[in-house]
Parts: structure tokens; C-alpha cells; sequence
């Protein structure tokens, strides 16, 4: 989904000057299409969250109606502990392996895909957190959406912003592209929780990150009524 300069305030809740500033410092992920910029909507929430950039919650409900929670989708794609890899390539294989995906995809072109994205740039957002996806959403055969939780001990480099190892990895796996950057949108909304990323810290049982999960969902639908 592409944005303009004005939607790319409006989502940032900042001026339209500091979006151009951006973008002629190198910092905001754009492109030049018919003489006017453009963003990746998807891009543009990984950056505000590797940024620790505040998005007003309206943003985060404006796609909600009939898609399923961010803690239905973790509930699909499981939680799994205690992964040891080497670096993140293997963390990756590993995850693809785990994460329960139907028999019939082809797990080695979604492997692909992730490597080249990293390849691209690190998906760590920072704090010990990654959110490995390809350069666009992942859509994939499924029957519903699915978010995969892997832990990493130990944490291993993936190059993030913040320099810091990664011992938590989110991958969200969808059934199109507006249900991909919904279950992104409430990740990373839910990533601003103290109380959450502590639980990822201390690689908390799925039930304590689910109950989690939904107390913050909860909360973000009662403030928009």
C-alpha cells in the first residue's frame, strides 16, 4: 500500500517539513514515482518502530474491522522457546521449521525470501527484538493469519540498529496484504509495551504472552469507542 508525503505525516504525527528533512538525510525509506515521493506503508511502521517513534493509536485501529486480533494470530502460529542458532540465518531456518505453517508451503522460498531481505537491511527493530519478513508481506496459502513467536537462546547478532542481540523473533504470515499490515500495525503497537517486552526478556510461556497480548488489544479497542 503506498503513501504520499501527507500520509506519511499524518501516520508519523509529525509536519510534512520533518518527512522531507528525512528523506534528504538518507533516514526514511522512500521512492521517487511520477515525480512525487512514496512510501511503503509496512516499510514506513518498521521504521517508526525501529525509530521508537510514537504513532497515535488511531492508526493502529483503522484497519481492524473483521480481521483477527493480534493474539488470534500468535495463537495460530504458536510460541517456541529455546532455539539455539549460530547466526541469523539458522535462526531463520529454524523459525520457518517451527512456525506451523500448512504441509503444502514451500518453506525453502519462504527461507529465501527472508535471507534476501536481511540482506537488504536487518529486520531487528532494537531491544533484543527482530520482526523478520520479506521485502513485501509475506501471503502465503493459509487458512487464517498467523504470527510466529521464536525465543533465541542464546540472543544472536542481527545487525540492529541498537547494536543489541536478538532473543525474540516475530514473523507474521497472512492471507493478504491488508490483514498483513493490520497484524503489523498491533505488533507494533503492542512493542510499546514495557510490561510485554519484559515478558519477551524473560521468554514467558505462550499463555503469559497471550494474556498480555489481550489486555493491550482490549485496551486499544475500549480507547477507540
Amino acid at each position: 500500500m503506498q503513501l504520499g508525503i501527507k500520509d506519511a505525516a499524518r501516520l508519523l504525527e509529525v509536519s510534512e517539513k520533518a518527512i522531507y528533512r528525512w528523506i534528504e538525510e538518507g533516514k526514511l525509506p522512500a521512492c521517487w514515482v511520477n515525480e512525487q515521493y512514496r512510501f511503503n506503508r509496512a516499510e514506513l511502521l518498521e521504521w517508526a518502530t525501529t525509530q521508537k517513534i510514537q504513532v497515535s493509536p488511531d492508526i493502529y485501529r483503522e484497519v481492524d474491522d473483521g480481521l483477527s486480533t493480534l493474539g488470534e494470530a500468535l495463537s495460530a502460529g504458536g510460541v517456541h522457546g529455546a532455539v539455539q542458532a549460530r547466526d541469523k540465518a539458522e535462526a531463520l531456518k529454524t523459525m520457518v521449521g517451527l512456525i506451523r505453517l500448512p504441509e503444502d508451503v514451500d518453506r525453502g522460498f519462504l527461507i529465501e525470501m527472508l535471507l534476501a531481505r536481511e540482506a537488504r537491511s536487518s529486520t531487528g527493530v532494537g531491544e533484543g527484538i527482530a520482526l523478520p519478513h520479506a521485502r513485501n508481506p509475506v501471503v502465503l496459502p493459509v487458512d487464517k493469519p498467523m504470527v510466529g513467536l521464536c525465543y533465541l537462546d542464546p540472543a544472536v547478532d542481527f545487525a540492529a540498529p541498537d547494536h543489541q542481540p536478538v532473543h525474540a523473533l516475530f514473523m507474521i504470515v497472512s492471507v493478504g496484504v491488508r490483514g498483513h499490515l493490520h497484524l503489523l500495525s498491533r505488533l507494533a503497537y503492542v512493542l510499546r509495551d514495557g510490561s510485554f517486552k519484559s515478558l519477551l526478556r524473560g521468554r514467558a510461556a505462550e499463555g503469559e504472552v497471550l494474556s498480555r497480548i489481550g489486555a493491550i488489544e482490549m485496551a486499544l479497542r475500549e480507547g477507540g469507542r
